[in-house]
């Protein structure tokens, strides 16, 4: 049988062996049923959906012919580095590093610095721009977090909260 959509195809390979991983991994907690769900009932739940989406998925790939089913490109490491690198940047500076010394920083610089390293992942940087977006995401988190959810995130560096 012959690929028609390289794209759909492996996307679909990709949410079968995650929903597979999750389904597999969510068998090590109590399943329960449908009326007493245990906390691995989610989690099972939610990778049989997303394996068997993945295998509608991969079968749309072999048998639908679709106008962009060329062949797949190459990796784009620059924006993969960067979104992974912000990500954990974002986890160091919220909550630190204390094996090596590194403090908490808080979520407001947390999320600046989130925001400027995932920026330079596009074709186009804009200092000013990613800095409202950075403004508009902190405060943002800060009203849906700090004050409406009341959860315990230290919004500043130690050195300036005191």
């Amino acid at each position: 049988m012959r690929i028609k959509s390289q794209a759909d195809f492996y996307s679909g390979v990709m949410f079968m062996a995650a929903g597979g991983a999750f389904a597999i991994g969510a068998t090590s907690y109590n399943i329960g049923d449908g009326a007493r769900m245990g906390p691995g009932y989610f989690p099972l739940m939610l990778g049989i959906l997303l394996a068997i989406l993945g295998a509608a998925v991969l079968f749309q790939s072999l048998v639908v012919e679709t106008v962009d089913g060329d062949p797949i490109g190459k990796w784009a490491w620059k924006p993969l580095f960067f979104v992974l690198a912000a990500n954990l940047a974002f986890g160091v500076l919220l909550g630190g590093l204390p094996s090596i010394g590194v403090p908490a920083m808080g979520m407001i610089l947390a999320i600046y610095a989130l925001t400027i390293i995932s920026s330079l992942a596009g074709e186009h940087f804009n200092l000013k721009d990613v800095l409202i977006l950075a403004t508009i995401l902190a405060a943002g988190s800060y009203v849906a977090f700090i004050w409406a959810l009341k959860l315990q995130i230290q919004v500043w560096p130690t050195f300036v909260a005191g």
